[in-house]
């Protein structure tokens, strides 16, 4: 599996503009031909009040990986993606620093796609791993 259409990373983060992604700190930093890679910064923005990174900014940083990786396998005239299920296991605490997602293709089908997005620390530990589901569904 590779991606349908070349990756502009530059493009995408503007797309993000005025979005939750922009607000999460988040960008896109790298990809391969089947691969998707960003960051989100461990702040006052993506911390729960214990001060540890919340769960639900990594589900957000996983969420937005897969999803736009999910876009660039189909055609966007046509088909978009959208969020049917996510899943994450919390390995590791973080109180500060940077993650970095990078999603995979488990599975590109027709109708659904499955990738799983690992998240790491600055060491290159697992802090996050996630499964997401994804729709294919026709542009309105």
């Amino acid at each position: 599996m590779s991606f349908r259409q070349p990756v502009d990373i530059d493009a995408i983060n503007a797309h993000a503009r005025g979005s939750l992604v922009e607000n999460l700190g988040i960008v896109i930093t790298e990809a391969g031909t089947d691969w998707l890679r960003g960051t989100m910064p461990v702040d006052a923005r993506t911390v729960q009040p214990y001060g540890i990174l919340h769960g639900g900014a990594s589900v957000a940083l996983a969420e937005t990986l897969g999803s736009v990786a999910g876009n660039l396998c189909v055609d966007t005239s046509k088909q978009m993606v959208v969020g049917l299920e996510i899943n994450a296991n919390h390995l590791r605490a973080m109180r500060q620093g940077t993650v970095t997602g990078t999603a995979r293709a488990l599975h590109v089908g027709r109708s659904t796609q499955v990738w799983e997005i690992r998240i790491e620390n600055d060491a290159g530990q697992p802090v996050c791993i996630s499964r997401l589901t994804l729709a294919v569904v026709p542009v309105a």
